[in-house]
């Protein structure tokens, strides 16, 4: 079960492990990866209904590929009413607070003439893919689709794969309905990854490929990532909890163990500096993990990648998470506010005993799509940002240009750039009437 540790050099061991989870030898996947995406990328719709009939419903076609709008509305209403109630409450908080992080073109006016800003303008088409498999994920829809309407992306194309009998969960077709999926079709793996880069005569090729998907998937937009762009490389999901004396064991177990069910890699770690609330959370662990149905993946996570970590002080905790880098933190202390302004690298930040990780999953309005395995560093949830382009604005008058242009020539000669200094000099010899 999840053990303590409290000794430096465990706590070492347990770190390098940490690091290297996601790390695995791709290799094999690789090569196959890159073989179906050149297949569809040279045979197009030949190449891609080949391979969703060999893997996802042999009975997918160009005729009944694409699902309607008419599909999409009806799966909504096919759900229980609080289903219903709750896709649309969880669509308008993210749309909320999504539409605070839009930035307006800007333009800087001088009194010379000279004009400089940013104009921003939305890409054209998204792609979305939506895992599939066991398993139903609505949230992804809402997550990923939601950003891209609120940035103004005109057109948004979203894959999912279907199952044997070429249907698709109606939860996922309902959230596409909520969040305003503009087409669906039913294809995945590596062929929609390709479909979406190059387009085929059925799918069309987008600008931006978001969302996540297995090993094949990520693959896939590894490989076709410069013909189009691409959110991330996600890895093993991950939380880290930062606990004092006020924190609850019980919630604090459920919310280690709300993450290491998602995969035999998932990381679940607490940082704490009371001995005797480790204690009692590593007893709830074993307590709460007896109830729960996926013990088998719990059981490797729990083994491998969660730990319970000792330290001397609150800072001595924010220094160790800010290491680490977390997807997720939570700040289960009395005074959370006053910790965050220790924390300078987490994905998103979960704040007092009543803020678990889940409520940011499903509910809250900020993105689950987190950068992880260390990534927060550098990276950011995604958002409006990963929708928009922001070009430079430039305007120069002659008055404006004139009093720069000796510096400019001395630039381009520091880089022997001979013509970039002429295009500036016959520009100041006119006007010195040369």
């Amino acid at each position: 079960m999840i053990k303590i540790i409290d000794h430096s050099d465990d706590k070492k061991q347990f770190l390098d492990a940490l690091q290297v989870r996601g790390n695995m030898d791709t290799g094999k996947y690789a090569l196959a990866t890159k073989q179906i995406v050149e297949d569809v990328r040279t045979n197009g719709d030949k190449a891609l209904f080949k391979y969703t009939a060999m893997w996802d419903c042999e009975g997918i076609t160009q005729d009944n590929i694409k699902v309607t709008q008419q599909e999409m509305k009806a799966a909504f209403y096919a759900l229980e009413e609080d289903l219903q109630e709750a896709i649309v409450l969880a669509g308008g908080r993210i749309q909320q607070f999504h539409q605070k992080q839009k930035q307006n073109t800007w333009m800087d006016v001088k009194e010379n003439g000279e004009i400089l800003g940013q104009r921003i303008t939305p890409i054209d088409k998204a792609g979305v893919y939506v895992p599939g498999g066991k398993a139903a994920y609505p949230s992804s829809v809402l997550m990923n689709v939601i950003p891209a309407k609120v940035a103004g992306v005109k057109r948004i194309v979203m894959v999912t794969p279907a199952s044997k009998d070429g249907n698709i969960p109606k939860e996922v077709l309902a959230a596409a309905y909520v969040a305003g999926v503009d087409e669906v079709y039913k294809i995945g793996g590596a062929q929609a990854i390709a479909a979406l880069a190059f387009g085929t005569d059925t799918i069309p090729k987008v600008d931006k490929i978001v969302g996540p998907g297995n090993i094949y998937v990520t693959l896939a937009k590894r490989e076709v990532f410069g013909y189009v762009s691409i959110d991330s490389i996600a890895g093993p999901s991950e939380i880290l909890v930062i606990a004092d004396g006020s924190a609850n064991p019980t919630f604090v177990a459920a919310d280690l163990l709300s993450q290491a069910e998602h995969d035999e890699l998932a990381s679940a770690v607490m940082i704490t500096t009371d001995k005797a609330l480790a204690l009692q959370v590593k007893d709830e662990v074993a307590r709460l993990y007896e109830i729960m149905p996926r013990k088998e993946i719990l059981k490797e996570s729990l083994k491998n990648y969660c730990a319970i970590m000792i330290e001397e002080s609150i800072d001595a905790a924010c220094e160790l998470s800010n290491h680490i880098a977390p997807e997720h933190l939570e700040l289960a202390v009395a005074a959370p506010f006053e910790v965050l302004t220790k924390i300078t690298h987490a994905g998103a930040i979960f704040l007092g005993h009543y803020t678990p990780e889940p409520v940011g999953d499903y509910m809250a309005g900020p993105n689950h799509v987190l950068p992880t395995n260390g990534t927060a560093r550098f990276f950011s949830p995604l958002g409006v940002d990963d929708f928009v382009k922001k070009s430079s604005i430039l305007s120069f008058t002659k008055e404006a240009l004139i009093p720069l242009g000796d510096k400019i020539v001395k630039f381009a000669e520091s880089e022997r750039l001979f013509a970039h200094a002429l295009s500036i000099q016959v520009r100041l010899d006119e006007e010195a009437g040369k």
